[in-house]
């Protein structure tokens, strides 16, 4: 009985053995393994899915567009905001008026900014829709720097323009000169305005003509002529002149020419009272 037990025993496989602390973990069966079986041995299965992608890929803009036609509005009202001097918020509501009853969505902004940028005054415009129907435009107005040739205006920017009411901006320098040299005009003011401040003189104008000949208007009303040559040396020996010379007889003087080498003739008013004709 004993000798059969043994071989017995022998002839069950012992059981490997374990490293302490060792878990048996069981493999993991395929999830997708049926799904791939079925895709496999259904070919048309393989289409069907196909076909379905392509057609809810095409619906989707056509669902789009129906979801935006159905919430397409009128454009109902006008909102304008901004700071006016020279055009007014009523022209500009007037102006933009025109789109009033178009379509919320497929108006297009850009043709609303580009028409209410030709307006005189109007330096930019920027226009967004408000939900459900209405359109709200800012705007920025040009600011004048000064009254130019032929009753224009110049910008700060340096752009000239030439609105309807060029007399809304006030009282402003006079600047004069060829178009293209505008901006040189505006350089050279800047420059004589800064410096005359300095010495309590005020500017009121500067002319450049088409020979490149300089003429300085101060708010007193003396007329300094520059010339084409040495610009900046006659005007800051004008400075030095006025200052150790003339400062104390400002009234009297009418004309300044400082358009000699070692000084600068002076008209007085005076001298023009005694060549009056007399009637």
């Amino acid at each position: 009985m004993l000798e059969r037990l043994l071989i017995r025993s022998r002839a069950v496989p012992p059981e490997p053995p374990r490293r302490r602390g060792a878990t048996s973990v069981e493999p993991v069966q395929d999830r997708f393994g049926v799904l791939k079986a079925v895709l496999a041995a259904v070919p048309w299965l393989q289409i069907g899915l196909g076909a379905t992608v392509v057609l809810l890929a095409a619906m989707v803009p056509w669902a789009a567009d129906k979801v935006l036609a159905a919430m397409d509005q009128q454009i109902m009202a006008v909102d304008v905001r901004g700071e006016f001097v020279g055009d007014s918020r009523t022209g500009i509501e007037r102006a933009a008026g025109r789109w009033i009853g178009s379509s919320y969505f497929s108006t297009d902004l850009a043709d609303i900014k580009a028409d209410l940028e030709q307006r005189p005054w109007v330096a930019s415009a920027a226009v967004k829709r408000i939900w459900p129907g209405r359109l709200e435009i800012d705007i920025r107005e040009k600011r004048p720097l000064a009254y130019w040739t032929d009753g224009r205006l110049v910008s700060r920017a340096g752009e000239l323009f030439a609105p309807p009411n060029p007399e809304v901006a006030g009282k402003l320098p006079r600047l004069a000169g060829p178009d293209e040299r505008v901006r040189d005009v505006i350089a050279m003011a800047r420059t004589m305005s800064d410096e005359l401040t300095g010495y309590g003189l005020g500017f009121a104008g500067l002319t450049l003509e088409a020979r490149g000949a300089w003429t300085l208007v101060l708010s007193n009303g003396i007329e300094v002529v520059l010339g084409r040559d040495q610009v900046e040396q006659r005007f800051e020996r004008f400075i030095t002149v006025y200052e150790n010379r003339l400062a104390s007889r400002v009234d009297e003087v009418s004309r300044i020419d400082a358009r000699y080498s070692n000084g600068v003739a002076v008209q007085w008013k005076a001298e023009l009272v005694q060549a009056a004709p007399k009637s």
